[in-house]
């Protein structure tokens, strides 16, 4: 699995969850809320938590994001890029199965 987090997705964590160089996010799944990836479960974030056996991780403006081994079943083998939406002014998850673009 491939985790990308562009500089503008980046901007918007540290502006809205008052952020700094260093400081971290985790992307865990939830359950609940709807997914194009997992039927029941969704996907959420918490910040600050120090990684313990990360299935991925990124750097990306100073901020580490990043996915524990035990919530990597959630991708199914996807691949995830967090953009921001301007539109929204908020985040957006894309989901991207590798085997497809092959």
């Amino acid at each position: 699995m491939k985790l990308t987090i562009t500089e503008e997705a980046a901007s918007w964590f540290k502006d809205q969850v008052e952020l700094d160089e260093g400081d971290t996010i985790k992307f865990y799944a939830k359950y609940g809320g709807s997914s194009p990836i997992q039927s029941g479960f969704s996907l959420a974030f918490t910040p600050f938590e120090t990684p313990d056996n990360p299935g991925v991780k990124t750097e990306t403006s100073g901020i580490t994001f990043f996915v524990e081994e035990t919530d990597m079943w959630y991708f199914d083998g996807h691949d995830l890029t967090i953009r921001y939406n301007e539109d929204k002014e908020e985040i957006d998850y894309d989901y991207e199965d590798p085997e497809k673009d092959s």
